[in-house]
């Protein structure tokens, strides 16, 4: 296939992903409303799930082909383009304000999960052997993401009048299954294409699967991410431009790479390469930690306490790590 043609498919399928996605946010969210389900709960399950969408179905995919590579690098990919390049351009838009309850607590469990990834995919440094992440390991992940969900849950009953809580549209029914149909459909279509053109891209280019689901891949399906971040920068919810990306990191930690180790007909393979870009995720997630403690305070909260804060200088640091960390790898692919 001509290679321009393939790219035009690839951003073809990029585009379907995403929209497939917002449809069936959209339709699952209405259905959920005619339940009488509140704002909040839908907007921490169904909309949270609706960003990771993308990267859970090119994963399963990826699974489904035994392409391993791509599925841990997609993940890991994902995480580092949502830490460095959307915090880097959201802040520099407008500096982030993040409130204390990420700080003190998701910010610390992002590093945790990463960790846990750590040894779970390194069989080899603890029982010899060969690098998997088998599933049992993916029913762990998914243990902990059930955790963490009730843990959103538990903290959302103090805000459920929040300002930043989006008001879910309601619709009619028909229309509503109609979006959740539309939505898989596009869904597993995007899907399939991003994964069969890309894997074009990496035999014309001579690049390896794990680079391209590191680079391409990722960046493709961290345009949801991107976009909602951006949007809540311009408008100034700069706290919900950073919960999104670390709700994000921590859903295709424990969900994306659970679900899909959990489904896959065989275990995932780890490639020790793959320690690199943990170490990268985990050095970024503390330096944006750090930032925070040794950055500018915001404005008091209601009970007195301070915001924390990403100065633009601090997401300029960011974007140039995260350029960095591109060029080392199509370097040294």
């Amino acid at each position: 296939m001509d290679l321009g043609i393939a790219l035009v498919l690839l951003i073809f399928g990029f585009v379907i992903l995403i929209k497939g996605a917002d449809f069936l946010v959209d339709g699952a969210s209405a259905v959920a409303k005619k339940f009488n389900i509140s704002d909040m709960i839908i907007g921490l399950t169904i909309v949270s799930f609706g960003t990771s969408a993308p990267e859970l179905v090119v994963n399963i995919g990826a699974a489904l082909e035994g392409k391993s590579a791509m599925i841990i690098g997609n993940v890991l990919g994902s995480n580092i383009f949502n830490t460095c390049l959307i915090i880097g351009v959201a802040g520099l838009i407008y500096p982030l304000a993040v409130q204390r309850a990420t700080v003190r607590k998701e910010l610390p469990f992002s590093i945790f999960i990463i960790v846990l990834m750590f040894f779970l995919a390194n069989d080899a440094l603890i029982l010899g052997g060969t690098n998997t992440v088998s599933h049992i390991d993916g029913i762990i992940l998914l243990l902990f993401f059930v955790a963490f969900l009730y843990y959103v849950y538990s903290s959302s009953k103090n805000v459920e009048n929040s300002d930043n809580i989006e008001i879910i549209e309601e619709m009619p029914l028909p229309k509503s299954l109609l979006l959740i149909v539309l939505g898989m459909l596009g869904l597993v279509f995007g899907g399939n294409l991003v994964l069969e053109k890309s894997l074009i891209f990496a035999d014309y280019f001579g690049m390896s699967e794990r680079v391209i689901g590191l680079t391409v891949i990722a960046i493709g399906t961290s345009l949801p991410e991107l976009a909602t971040s951006v949007v809540a920068a311009m408008k100034k919810n700069s706290d919900i431009a950073m919960g999104n990306v670390i709700g994000s990191n921590i859903f295709n930690i424990l969900l994306v790479l659970g679900f899909s180790a959990s489904v896959s007909p065989s275990l995932i393979e780890y490639d020790a390469a793959a320690n690199f870009d943990i170490g990268f995720l985990l050095a970024a997630t503390i330096l944006v930690t750090t930032f925070l403690f040794v950055g500018t305070k915001g404005k008091p909260t209601s009970g007195g306490s301070f915001t924390y804060m990403i100065d633009r200088w601090q997401s300029g640091v960011l974007l140039v790590a995260v350029i960095g960390y591109i060029v080392y790898l199509l370097i040294n692919q």
